[in-house]
């Protein structure tokens, strides 16, 4: 995919207006409790400070629908942004127009600007082209380092590219697609994928596109049984989509006929109630009882999926083994996190969910690359090209 990357072009007292991802958690006194994304984008900010640009930072900040709300406001970011570059970072929080293009214009180089949240505007989800018209006007040269909004073809990173002459990735960005080609694409043999989560349904594409690529393929959370009902099996009470269940023997058999190996749970971890206080007991797959849900993998498949894994020289993981954020069901995630993050293999893990399952486990440092997109990771791996990086194709040269 041919792009521009920010060390590529001249950025030198420009206006360079940053789309990156500062949807960060707050606790109840709007206090930060997690800065991993904004410290992810900060390689992009500190190379415009240190070529003199002049930034202006937009972000979104979870799902207002286009309307104010205070507990919503990037203003935490701004101030936490000041602290962690130990500079001033001017928080605008009102109206985008003509003020605000007034103020841009009379930026000074290594000045730096955090708009207001822009899901606060109705046009930005819609990809209003009124809305990216406004916000090119701030700016000389368009940078994306925003990868997990990367799959939304939103105003501030797809119809702005309409009207800017010059766009190009961050480091971020430009990390997530390097690594996300190395891996998909030139990985080291052998090559194998972990699929978690609790439904097929949404996992179902990115499966498809990495069967005709990997060696082998595990299969944990509520999906695998699916598959197991689809091989025959009695599930009990699990989790299952029905209509699916045609789909999986398609895969299966696809599956068989490219030689590619897919492992199972050979157990599970069950309980009568979806409660972490439920009492629970270790299943054979042959043997799961009507009445039981399946919570998580069994030790007998952590030890096979972790066999397979040693054995690995690349793996890309996606989703929990089970239901991970009850402490007595996370045994299998746990697990798999830190068998991975000891294996003598590169390792790319991806999705909110086993990012927060990597960091419980402690094992972060030991992971080759670990995405800051969910659904924007997910739909590399489908094999989609996604509306942000499309964007950004555009407007090469």
């Amino acid at each position: 995919m041919p792009i521009n990357y920010i060390d590529g072009i001249d950025v030198k007292k420009k206006r360079v207006l940053i789309r990156v991802d500062y949807n960060v958690p707050y606790d109840k006194g709007m206090n930060i409790t997690d800065d991993t994304r904004i410290l992810s984008t900060l390689p992009t900010i500190e190379y415009c400070l240190k070529n003199s640009a002049k930034i202006l930072i937009i972000s979104h900040l979870g799902r207002p629908r286009g309307k104010k709300k205070p507990e919503l406001s990037l203003k935490p970011v701004a101030d936490h942004l000041t602290a962690i570059l130990k500079q001033p970072v001017k928080f605008i929080d009102h109206e985008l127009g003509e003020e605000t293009i007034d103020i841009s214009n009379k930026m000074n180089p290594g000045e730096i600007i955090l708009f207001e949240n822009i899901r606060f505007y109705p046009g930005e989800e819609k990809n209003d082209r009124s809305l990216g018209e406004l916000l090119a006007a701030h700016g000389d040269i368009f940078v994306n380092d925003a990868f997990a909004t990367a799959h939304r073809g939103h105003a501030s990173n797809y119809a702005i590219t309409e009207f800017i002459n010059t766009a190009a990735a961050g480091f971020l960005l430009k990390n997530e697609i390097e690594y996300s080609q190395k891996t998909i694409e030139n990985a080291e043999k052998p090559f194998g994928a972990i699929i978690g989560g609790a439904k097929v349904s949404s996992k179902i594409d990115a499966i498809k596109n990495i069967i005709d690529r990997v060696d082998f393929l595990l299969i944990g959370g509520g999906m695998a049984f699916t598959f197991l009902k689809a091989l025959g099996y009695s599930i009990g009470n699990s989790l299952m989509e029905p209509e699916l269940v045609d789909t999986a023997k398609e895969i299966l058999l696809r599956v068989k006929k490219n030689k590619v190996e897919i492992l199972l749970p050979v157990d599970i971890v069950g309980a009568e109630e979806f409660d972490n206080d439920s009492r629970f007991s270790v299943y054979s797959i042959e043997n799961i009882p009507e009445n039981i849900i399946g919570l998580d993998i069994g030790p007998e498949t952590v030890k096979l999926f972790g066999k397979w894994i040693n054995n690995a020289k690349t793996i890309i993981w996606n989703g929990p083994m089970g239901a991970f954020e009850m402490p007595n069901f996370a045994n299998g995630t746990n697990s798999i996190a830190k068998i991975l993050a000891d294996a003598d293999c590169f390792s790319v893990v991806g999705g909110g969910d086993s990012v927060t399952a990597i960091n419980k486990a402690g094992v972060a440092d030991k992971i080759g690359y670990i995405s800051t997109g969910g659904g924007a990771f997910l739909e590399m791996l489908e094999g989609k090209t996604l509306p942000g990086i499309a964007a950004l194709e555009k407007k090469y040269k």
